[in-house]
């Protein structure tokens, strides 16, 4: 089992930044790929950024590209999201999540945090 906990959202005005936290506990979390997903009310959980358990390769969605930066600190056994640029439609509850496979599918990724609320005022 690995276990997941967000922290760092909150309320922000556009073109303003938030570091988004996930700390892992469990199971060797450098063996996980770590993902970051977000959900906005009346959509479907959406793709954000992934990592490599090495921290070597990353992908994120192209909504977010130059703008979002995901990283990870094995030792601390956290990953972060870092948040530049923010806008409107970032507004949504972001999840953390840890998978074997590397994928911008939710569905290969196993272990799920609660999600943190990110608000972003126009």
């Amino acid at each position: 089992q690995v276990q997941l906990v967000e922290s760092g959202g909150g309320l922000v005005q556009a073109g303003g930044s938030l570091r988004l936290s996930c700390a892992a506990s469990g199971r060797t979390v450098s063996d996980y790929v770590m993902g970051w997903f977000r959900q906005a009310p009346g959509t479907e959980r959406e793709f954000v950024a992934c990592i490599t358990g090495s921290g070597d390769f990353t992908t994120n969605a192209n909504s977010v590209k130059g703008r979002f930066t995901i990283s990870r600190d094995n030792a601390k056994n956290t990953v972060y999201l870092q948040m530049n640029s923010l806008k409107p439609e970032d507004t949504a509850v972001y999840y953390c999540a840890a998978g074997k496979l590397y994928s911008a599918n939710p569905r290969m990724y196993t272990f799920w945090g609660q999600g943190t609320q990110v608000t972003v005022s126009s």
